[in-house]
């Protein structure tokens, strides 16, 4: 599903972002994990093509996306990714219904007649049947990365990212949206690439890939890192 081979990325005048190799295969769960500047959410925004790469190759779903215009970039990333981040990203003025049916409209492969019932399907799923017209400030933070979990979903992605999606959230409601989203997920056939640099939450996800060092100091006498091989 994702493959990068020695894809580099200048971040400053003396920092330097290369990651000599990585693969997740189609439906796998795979923490990108580290502590904080070691490069996860560089990788997940390079996968992303919010980042693109100096040199290298990332193939996304049988895609290579590093020479993709904007316009088809876009395009891709309607139709593959599905994003669950920290802050949650909902629309404030819009009910958790309408949230995740704005969502639906990044991409078209989906017959319109569709939407509705799948966001009602997914709020059902993920416990908000009753909250389906309710706005984000009057749902909990659990509630409000729900809903974002949902729109993740809406248009079967074949792809999630996650960037520390349990960042805001209390260790009892961490535990309980970690358990949907994997159980979503698992449901859905859905590859999961997770940045988190709780070990914790690492260790809940089938394999994890450890970026510490992905970053390099090109000013330092010695290598900064040692190669991943995870």
């Amino acid at each position: 599903m994702v493959t990068i081979k020695d894809c580099r990325r200048r971040l400053g005048p003396d920092v330097t972002f290369h990651c000599e190799s990585f693969h997740v295969e189609p439906g796998e769960h795979v923490a990108l994990w580290g502590p904080s500047g070691c490069g996860k959410t560089t990788m997940l925004n390079l996968i992303a093509g919010l980042l693109r790469p100096d040199s290298g190759v990332i193939e996304v779903d049988g895609s290579e996306i590093q020479d993709l215009s904007e316009r088809q970039m876009d395009q891709f990333r309607g139709e593959r990714f599905g994003f669950v981040f920290q802050t949650f990203n909902l629309l404030a003025p819009f009910t958790a219904l309408q949230n995740v049916l704005l969502g639906m409209r990044f991409s078209d492969t989906r017959p319109t007649k569709e939407w509705k019932p799948r966001a009602l399907d997914l709020l059902q799923r993920v416990g908000l049947q009753h909250r389906v017209h309710s706005k984000p400030n009057t749902l909990s933070v659990g509630e409000q990365q729900r809903v974002a979990i949902a729109r993740a979903l809406a248009n079967k992605q074949k792809l999630i990212l996650a960037d520390e999606p349990t960042g805001s959230l209390d260790p009892k409601t961490s535990q309980g949206v970690m358990d949907l989203l994997l159980k979503l997920c698992s449901e859905e056939e859905v590859t999961l690439l997770l940045v988190t640099h709780e070990t914790e939450i690492a260790d809940r996800l089938e394999r994890r890939f450890d970026c510490s060092g992905l970053v390099m100091d090109t000013t330092a006498e010695a290598p900064a890192f040692e190669r991943n091989t995870a």
